[in-house]
């Protein structure tokens, strides 16, 4: 497996009730920090219903956080084209391109939440028929073509984008993958990427990666695209890791149990089950189920590993953002990630990480030794300065 990259989906999940003003904040406060220790990406997403997935524009929150940061890149995790004018998702992006400087990416889908699509009169099977209508316009869109077409909701005339994006030939784009082969044929039909959301949330998103691979495959070749290539497959999973279990199960305390509640009450969205009636259980199900890893950096490289073996390799790892724990916890967690985890997956455990084990085992051999020669150099200069003042004081 070449560099593995490594980032956070954001949906974000705030308690409900909570000020949203802080929570945004702390938002931007975690995308800073991602950046500072080194996280290679952050996907915003896209909801407009049910009080906890609080972010309406991800463009917008991406234009916010890139002036804080240098140099992690931002995708909207996922923007929910079916919902939109083809037209104005492609021109918004390609205005993002240029306002971060080749920073941002296009991640789409048909929209997660039933009570989003249901405010604007669409039903789930409405968006994903829109989803692949809007993203075959999208994509011509960007190639620099003018689209005249009428969709169920919205006509084309002549369209075209003024701009043409800053990154060459266009910024990356994904397609967002659950457990249906929906997402994987899209992205294989157009030459994309693959957002595989559901990777370890649901057993069935689990089993189907090696096979939503082949369908990506599969369609690409159909399709007359280049052959698809695994860097540009994203997984999303849960972690939260402290430097002991005991620690980290003790962080999660914090707010596990709220997450759980939404998925379980809230969120009509029933890929994304998740079961367990008390704390531990919550934990146990994380753990047990294989879903996630809540424990420790090895833990977590463990689940990494698990990953890319039933995928058979793939290009980022996604950490699904929540706060299980306060956001002191929160941010240590992903501190201990960018220490002990995405080395071992970015060349540098077996590099840089074996190389200071070297170095330190060759001081440690020969530091005998040297402590020897240090000893005697500070012997021999002391003579040396002796030597020195009885010579002057003779002649004197």
């Amino acid at each position: 497996m070449s560099r593995l990259r490594f980032g956070v989906f954001l949906a974000p999940f705030h308690p409900a009730g909570q000020n949203p003003t802080l929570a945004l904040q702390r938002d931007l406060k975690l995308m800073e920090h991602l950046d500072y220790v080194g996280f290679d990406e952050a996907w915003i997403g896209e909801h407009h219903s049910a009080g906890s997935e609080i972010i309406a524009s991800p463009e917008i929150f991406i234009a916010a956080a890139a002036e804080r940061t240098r140099n992690i890149k931002f995708g909207t995790g996922v923007t929910s084209i079916s919902y939109h004018n083809p037209l104005w998702v492609a021109d918004r992006m390609v205005m993002l391109d240029h306002l971060t400087r080749g920073r941002s990416m296009l991640g789409v889908g048909p929209g997660s939440l039933p009570t989003d699509s249901a405010m604007i009169g669409l039903n789930p099977t409405d968006t994903r028929e829109l989803l692949d209508t809007n993203l075959d316009i999208i994509m011509r869109l960007l190639a620099g073509e003018t689209v005249s077409e009428q969709t169920p909701t919205h006509e084309l005339v002549e369209a075209r984008l003024q701009l043409r994006p800053y990154t060459e030939p266009c910024f990356d784009i994904a397609v967002a993958a659950v457990a249906s082969p929906t997402g994987p044929r899209l992205a294989g039909r157009h030459g994309t990427g693959l957002l595989s959301i559901g990777a370890t949330l649901t057993q069935e998103g689990f089993d189907a990666l090696a096979h939503h691979w082949s369908v990506v495959e599969e369609r690409a070749a159909h399709h007359g695209q280049a052959a698809p290539d695994r860097t540009g497959w994203r997984l999303v999973g849960l972690m939260h890791v402290a430097e002991t279990r005991e620690q980290a199960y003790k962080d999660v305390e914090h707010g596990i149990e709220q997450w759980f509640t939404y998925f379980q009450k809230v969120a009509a969205f029933p890929q994304m089950a998740v079961d367990g009636s008390n704390i531990r259980e919550m934990i146990d199900f994380i753990n047990e189920a294989g879903i996630g890893a809540i424990g420790t950096p090895e833990d977590a490289r463990a689940q990494v590993q698990r990953l890319a073996d039933q995928s058979g390799g793939f290009g980022a790892m996604l950490l699904l953002a929540h706060e299980w724990a306060n956001p002191e916890a929160t941010k240590r967690s992903y501190e201990l990630i960018a220490q002990d985890v995405m080395p071992h997956f970015q060349g540098h455990g077996t590099t840089h990480h074996e190389s200071t084990v070297r170095a330190k085992q060759h001081a440690a051999g020969t530091r005998s030794g040297h402590a020897e020669q240090q000893l005697a150099a500070v012997d021999r200069m002391t003579r040396k300065y002796a030597q020195e003042v009885e010579g002057e004081k003779a002649v004197d």
